[in-house]
């Protein structure tokens, strides 16, 4: 490729895993190298901490909006929840980005936030079990999860390629999707199922197990991979210095800088659904917390299907296909804010998942490979800022839905997402002929 060709990472941020690499790493659907990052020790403990993690993740998020929409019922209670999870996000992901290119060892940084997360959910779990749990507690304890995962999150993205590799990166992240949407797929139902049989405290010492469990673990992960970029590590200062020239390198890489933006603008229209998902289930479907762990259930079988056939695509069109994944995944969001049937609607996630697991895997894949080593837990601090945008948005949302209704909101953004990712799609080239 010529260097005016826009799959080509521009000069400063060359592709650390070249497509044409990675194609050769995975190949068609049924290919046992789908499942070849597994081959590695220090991976598998990685991938089995993370589906920890992921579990306890999504089943807090079931159980807090279940708990907030039955203390207030209220939706703009729900937007006001992830508003205060939110704005930690906003005001500490970069921070966390700096400490993850500058720490050897980051899979401490992700330990401790895993363990205080731990403590943050016994605490909710004892003041369920004591009756004393109010609307305020959830609050509190969403501005201290927004925290932590702000600080945690991008160091747990940017140690993947060292202890995968970039040869095996495109599979490694895929893998890691599938993973997560595994527990999309069976966390939510087991949340449901606790809330249901045994209350919502229980799903709480859970979700502190869990956390511990996944804290457990990485430390049978390699503390460090000499695929680390030491040159880069060399050419850094220090706190600010660090944070001014993150954001310089993404503002001059037309590629990364495209690519981050649109990963949010996907997120900001997309996600709110699912974080409103426990009072459309209460309000428009008429069901409870079994109900909601089922339709949570199949968005993740649709997305872990999703998530297995991108870790099989070669590295060739993965710019369309993502742009394309935003397209299906608001197409299903207008039939989804359209039903008010139970099991309409259950179909519906089914399709929802597959557009999100486009959306989520082939954005993380592209920024992972175009990105350069010595910036990576900054961009990816950037890039893990579009759920905490996402969050803000659904205050929005929520507040919209209060007034219009959830069905109205919720179809107007996913509205916007289908035209958004068409005009991308038609007029901006470089992103849509992304490898």
């Amino acid at each position: 490729m010529s260097a005016a060709d826009p799959r080509t990472p521009p000069p400063q941020a060359p592709s650390p895993a070249p497509p044409a690499v990675e194609g050769e790493a995975s190949r068609g659907i049924g290919s046992v190298r789908m499942f070849e990052s597994l081959a590695d020790v220090g991976y598998r403990w990685y991938l089995l901490s993370m589906l920890g993690q992921m579990a306890s993740l999504n089943m807090q998020q079931l159980v807090r909006g279940f708990l907030v929409f039955e203390l207030t019922g209220s939706y703009a209670a729900l937007g006001t929840m992830f508003l205060f999870n939110s704005v930690p996000g906003l005001l500490f992901s970069v921070a966390g980005g700096v400490v993850a290119d500058r720490v050897r060892q980051k899979k401490r940084v992700v330990q401790i936030g895993q363990l205080l997360n731990g403590g943050n959910a016994l605490v909710l779990a004892l003041l369920l079990m004591f009756d004393v749990l109010t609307f305020g507690h959830l609050l509190v304890a969403a501005v201290v999860h927004g925290t932590v995962m702000s600080m945690m999150m991008p160091a747990r993205q940017a140690m993947l390629p060292e202890v995968i590799g970039h040869a095996r990166l495109t599979n490694a992240v895929a893998l890691n999707a599938a993973g997560m949407n595994a527990m999309r797929l069976l966390a939510p139902s087991a949340g449901g199922f606790l809330i249901a049989a045994f209350g919502p405290h229980w799903v709480y010492f859970g979700i502190t197990g869990l956390y511990i469990y996944a804290s457990a673990l990485l430390t049978l992960v390699p503390a460090h991979s000499a695929t680390a970029d030491e040159q880069g590590r060399a050419e850094r200062g220090g706190g600010l210095s660090d944070l001014v020239a993150g954001f310089r390198y993404i503002a001059g890489d037309p590629v990364l800088r495209q690519l981050l933006m649109v990963a949010v603008l996907f997120a900001v229209l997309s996600m709110p659904f699912l974080f409103l998902l426990p009072g459309f289930v209460a309000s428009v479907l008429d069901a409870g917390p079994q109900q909601l762990g089922l339709l949570m259930t199949l968005t993740g079988v649709g997305s872990l299907l999703g998530s297995m056939a991108v870790a099989t695509l070669p590295a060739h069109g993965r710019g369309r296909i993502f742009l394309l994944s935003g397209v299906l995944l608001g197409v299903a969001l207008i039939a989804f804010s359209i039903s008010t049937t139970f099991w309409v609607t259950a179909a519906i996630m089914f399709v929802v998942g597959i557009g999100d697991a486009g959306r989520q895997s082939l954005s993380m894949v592209l920024v992972q490979v175009y990105v350069q080593d010595a910036y990576r837990g900054r961009v990816m601090s950037v890039y893990m800022m579009q759920r905490s945008f996402a969050t803000l948005g659904t205050f929005f949302v929520g507040i919209a839905a209060s007034m219009v209704g959830i069905q109205w909101a919720i179809g107007t953004i996913s509205a916007a997402l289908v035209v958004a990712a068409l005009l991308l799609l038609l007029f901006v080239p470089r992103l849509r002929n992304l490898d």
